[in-house]
């Protein structure tokens, strides 16, 4: 039997740690001695000395019983233990103790440590090489985790257990390594470990992870017992693949199969609401919050505050935040975006006045967003001063973000040469974004001039973004200089660039309802293109003349109107008006900026119908009622 760390000459790294001074164990023996003072052959050895070393562990003390005790915090603390258990010639007898320290060594950032201790075990079990794959798969290395596999097999014969399977899946999902997960899956197959739940989660991450979204729900779809991980997994891959429709359609199927959901699950389906403004999602799971214990979580709050805000549900988002008893940082940041967002200057600037009363300290952030609000607002004058006071008063330096937030305010008031004077004195180089709002301002105001040489600046510094393209093309188009048009559209088909096509989307019925332009997928389109048409019919018989300015094409005056008569916006109205009920308001959510002519189109309608339109562009929310629009014709 070995006895002895001089058993094993081949023990390099061991003895460059036996080498290493004594550490201070002082953090260790207290908890060891009052959770393992059975494990002692004697008293502990009387000393006067404040310090210990390694000698003042027992030898009698079994290695493996040693590591569950403590917790190192620290490389040197691991290294005390580490040089113990040679020391004490027990190393060679317990695979597990270096087991442990080659997950606690990785656990501190040292994989060479962890590397060097894996090699030098004798007598590597499945555990040992389960715990190398688990280390490497912690940091996304895939190669070396394939690479270890192909040891486990060649050297040692060793096969793959479950622990093996779930470790490795998780790589392969960080690198996006289909080809690899694919193989993986095929061996759980051919091994039988296709029965076991957790195999069959992270297989179903992986495919969701590596973009085969189908391959995911057809494993989940085939499992038989189907837990809250295998549900949340599910949920997760559908909201971050952008099928969030899925994702909610999934939680209320999970409702229906009586899984009551877990905090991740609450998150994920928060964002998912926020992200298509599903409000009467939003709400049942705030009953889900309630029954479930989570209502003071404040994490969880915060999300919901966020999915109430991008909902259009202003007075729920208020009440959740007033309901918190210590709201941190971040809920003050949701409603100060939430208020932004929704065009709220005033009530944005009282938050922050609240806020700043309560004793927190503003950050970058925060002035992000209170300046978004003025932005959003038209306020110049309290614009002008918070950025000021940021940096006087709160020791706040401007980023980036400051100074786009002041262009887009100052030139969406009219103010484009202060805007471009503000940019040429910044002391950090422009990026994108300040010359954006800068364009997006001067096809607000039509000025061509300037417009034409910012968007040149944008080609250059940003020539893969389409939108600074397509801006600069339909302020030709508005100004009827249809060859430069052309020019602008035929160097993007050049370039292999596209414009996302417009969408809208409606809630009803626990369903989240798509609409493109001119859309005949529908299942009641017939019933929609119908009451569409006798709205506008109406809205023509009061006033409303088509914005036909807007269609981007030199086509015929009927041409364009009906072109814009059947944009996506239009056709979600006309819905929200088939089901929703006498005097309930219609929220929409759009994926681009909307129109000039939709958003007057909005106003009319909202006043024929008598009805509340809500509609949350890609920068902000417009409120129509009685045939005004809350952002004041200002967006």
């Amino acid at each position: 039997m070995i006895t002895g760390a001089s058993s094993f000459p081949s023990f390099c790294f061991g003895s460059r740690i036996l080498k290493q001074k004594h550490v201070d164990l002082k953090f260790l023996l207290p908890n060891f001695i009052i959770t393992r003072r059975s494990l002692w052959s004697s008293s502990p050895p009387a000393t006067s000395s404040p310090r210990f070393s390694a000698e003042l562990i027992p030898t009698s003390v079994a290695p493996r019983s040693l590591l569950p005790s403590v917790s190192p915090s620290s490389i040197s603390h691991c290294q005390i233990i580490h040089s113990w258990i040679i020391k004490s010639g027990k190393y060679g007898g317990f695979g597990f103790v270096g087991d442990r320290l080659v997950a606690t060594y990785a656990k501190f950032g040292r994989l060479d440590y962890a590397l060097n201790l894996f090699e030098e075990i004798p007598h590597k079990d499945l555990v040992s090489w389960n715990s190398m794959i688990s280390v490497f798969s912690q940091r996304g290395s895939l190669r070396d985790n394939l690479n270890i596999l192909r040891r486990m097999r060649s050297e040692v014969g060793l096969g793959f257990n479950e622990v093996t399977l779930v470790s490795i899946l998780p790589a392969c999902a960080a690198a996006q390594a289909l080809d690899a997960g694919e193989c993986i899956h095929g061996y759980a197959v051919k091994t039988g470990f296709c029965i076991e739940t957790k195999v069959v989660n992270s297989l179903i991450n992986m495919y969701g992870k590596c973009g085969s979204v189908d391959a995911a729900c057809r494993l989940f779809q085939a499992m038989p017992l189907k837990t809250l991980v295998s549900w949340n997994t599910m949920v997760m891959i559908h909201a971050q693949s952008g099928f969030v429709e899925g994702a909610i359609d999934l939680f209320n199927s999970m409702r229906r199969a009586s899984i009551k959901p877990d905090r991740v699950t609450i998150m994920t389906l928060l964002q998912s609401c926020a992200d298509l403004a599903a409000e009467r999602t939003a709400k049942a799971i705030h009953g889900c919050i309630m029954n479930s214990g989570f209502n003071s979580d404040v994490a969880i709050a915060t999300a919901l505050i966020i999915a109430y805000a991008k909902s259009g549900g202003l007075d729920a988002f208020h009440d959740v935040f007033h309901e918190l008893k210590n709201p941190d940082m971040i809920a003050w940041t949701a409603m100060l975006a939430g208020y932004a967002t929704h065009g709220h200057g005033k009530e944005t600037i009282t938050i922050f006045n609240l806020m700043v009363k309560e004793g927190l300290e503003p950050d970058h952030v925060t002035f992000t967003h209170v300046l978004s609000a003025c932005s959003h607002s038209g306020l110049v004058v309290e614009g002008k001063k918070y950025f000021e006071v940021m940096s006087n008063v709160y020791g706040v330096e401007p980023r980036v973000d400051h100074y786009s937030c002041m262009v887009d305010l100052l030139g969406r008031s009219g103010l484009l040469e202060e805007a471009l004077e503000l940019i040429q004195s910044m002391p950090i180089k422009p990026n994108a974004a300040v010359w954006g709002a800068l364009l997006g301002a001067c096809r607000i105001h039509n000025n061509i001039e300037l417009g034409k040489e910012v968007a040149e600046r944008l080609f250059e510094s940003d020539p893969l973004d389409p939108r600074n393209y397509i801006i600069l093309s339909n302020m030709y188009s508005a100004a009827g200089l249809w060859a430069d048009a052309s020019r602008i559209r035929a160097l993007m088909k050049d370039r292999g660039l596209k414009k996302s096509p417009g969408c809208s989307f409606i809630e009803h019925g626990n369903k989240v309802h798509r609409f493109v332009v001119d859309d005949r997928s529908h299942p009641e389109s017939e019933k929609i293109h119908a009451r569409l048409e006798e709205l506008i019919e109406k809205m023509r018989r009061i006033g409303f003349v088509p914005k036909t300015e807007f269609v981007l094409h030199n086509v015929d005056e009927e041409v364009k109107e009906g072109m814009i008569n059947k944009h996506s916006e239009k056709l979600a109205i006309a819905f929200g008006l088939l089901v929703k009920g006498e005097g309930m308001p219609i929220m929409i959510t759009k994926n681009l900026r909307i129109c000039g002519d939709c958003h007057s189109a909005a106003k009319f309608m909202s006043l024929i119908e008598n009805r509340i339109i809500v509609i949350r562009d890609s920068k902000r929310f417009h409120h129509f009622a009685n045939g005004l629009c809350s952002c004041g014709d200002y967006w």
